[in-house]
């Protein structure tokens, strides 16, 4: 085995296909992981304390603007926590055409992730330029998809980043019958896409690995959750029993607190680490995809997911808890909301009015969906004339940043156990692991640094 110096440190600067600015650190004692931190150094950004003091109006807007890649789940977790707060439901329609814009969400990011990001991982390449000269026609038929997926945000939302026509109670207009149709042709175009990207990543050579984090997502009693749903917990190591609890009750199970080598805040589940995501949406909900994803998903090589026929909180079938695996569930959720933005489509009648009102009023609203990394809360405190007293944001990486590294400490370890100890064999499973869980720290640059000191006792 090769000799390292006690204290070693390897930096990779420059590596693509992770969103966001963040640094690795791994502490090796004699051969043993002890240390394993995702630290963030992004400045803050400051959201919560800059809401404060805005009109009710306001949040739907300016959350968007934290994320150019899930615009849409900020929008809608801000509309619904201020709903709450307000006494007001959206339903009908304009429940159906919000979905609709979720899908199209969906689509487009998770394909991002699958072809740019994740892909070129399975294939021996280091980015997605390298991808497509081996591999062009999948690189195109993942733009494509994308653009299909971008196609639904732009015409729900006034542009694909960034949707400018949302609001709360529902959106500024809403398109016809006849303007969805056009995009329903484009969508039945994308569903065989979806269908051979699912095939083509049934392929990948997917190592051995468990996340022993609990999952984490919402869950809606008839569907699969996206835009609502109820906080689910699929705990580790327990019988499959999920357990939900009321979105009300959001603070008292999710707690944040500020880790020392990290600029975002980490956050545990009931004291526990937690995995939100598309591993967690499969776990709890797989059982009410639709037939045809169902249908791929078996033929893709997923196992069976969980269900409930035995009755409320009993359920049977299998946990994928590897995280290399979460890129199959992400082609299955990419078909899957392809076939439910057709299905919605198909069943649209333009409503009435675009929105309902939502007056002002004092009070508290939570609001929660499945952005593509994971479930996203909102909670805002308005006073009687609307303002924002105080607002609260949990993002799912914040969520996941513990499962992360947890994972992270054991692959390196693994790694050390079978002799796979040069800087470049542990940068490459490091970054690896990293992606599996798709990671958005921020929208700006691209930037993992691997720092790994090692040290040993004195004599050896």
């Amino acid at each position: 085995m090769t000799e390292f110096p006690a204290s070693r440190v390897l930096r990779i600067p420059a590596v693509s296909r992770v969103e966001g600015e963040t640094a690795l650190r791994l502490l090796v004692q004699d051969g043993t992981v002890t240390e394993a931190h995702l630290a963030i150094y992004e400045p803050p950004r400051f959201f919560e304390a800059f809401l404060r003091g805005r009109a009710h109006t306001e949040p739907p807007d300016l959350t968007s603007r934290i994320c150019g890649i899930c615009p849409v789940a900020y929008q809608m977790s801000a509309c619904r926590a201020i709903e709450d707060a307000c006494g007001v439901t959206v339903d009908g329609q304009l429940a159906a055409l919000r979905r609709l814009l979720y899908c199209g969400e969906w689509i487009e990011s998770q394909t991002l992730h699958i072809h740019m990001l994740h892909a070129p991982d399975f294939l021996g390449h280091h980015d997605v330029i390298g991808l497509s000269r081996t591999h062009r026609e999948h690189v195109e038929r993942g733009l494509r998809l994308k653009q299909a997926g971008n196609a639904v945000v732009e015409l729900l939302g006034g542009r694909a980043i960034h949707p400018v026509n949302v609001r709360l109670g529902g959106f500024h207009r809403t398109p016809t019958r006849s303007r969805l149709l056009p995009l329903a042709e484009r969508l039945r175009a994308a569903l065989d896409d979806a269908w051979d990207t699912l095939c083509w990543v049934a392929g990948f050579d997917f190592p051995d690995a468990e996340c022993d984090a609990d999952l984490f997502a919402l869950a809606e009693s008839s569907t699969y959750a996206i835009e609502s749903g109820v906080p689910t917990v699929l705990p580790y190591g327990e019988p499959v029993r999920p357990r939900g609890f009321p979105l009300r009750e959001f603070n008292d199970h999710v707690a944040e607190t500020q880790v020392a080598h990290s600029s975002a805040l980490h956050a545990r589940l009931d004291g526990r680490r937690h995995l939100t995501g598309a591993l967690a949406r499969w776990a709890i909900s797989g059982h009410l995809l639709s037939p045809l994803a169902l249908e791929a998903a078996r033929e893709a090589g997923l196992d069976a997911p969980p269900g409930r026929p035995g009755g409320p909180g009993v359920a049977v079938g299998t946990v994928c808890r590897n995280p290399y695996r979460s890129i199959l569930v992400r082609a299955v959720e990419v078909l899957y909301a392809v076939e439910e933005a057709l299905r919605i489509i198909d069943a649209y009648e333009r409503p009435e009015h675009p929105f309902v009102e939502v007056p002002p009023c004092a009070g508290t609203g939570h609001g929660a969906t499945e952005a593509p990394r994971g479930l996203l809360y909102h909670r805002y405190v308005l006073d009687a004339s609307g303002r924002i007293a105080d607002a609260r944001l949990v993002p799912p990486t914040a969520q996941n940043q513990a499962a992360i590294e947890e994972d992270l400490r054991r692959t390196v370890q693994a790694c050390l156990d079978r002799g796979e100890s040069t800087d470049e064999e542990l940068a490459r499973v490091c970054e690896r692991a990293v992606r599996n869980h798709d990671p958005c720290i921020s929208c700006s640059a691209h930037f993992l640094e691997l720092d790994i000191r090692r040290t040993h006792a004195a004599g050896q």
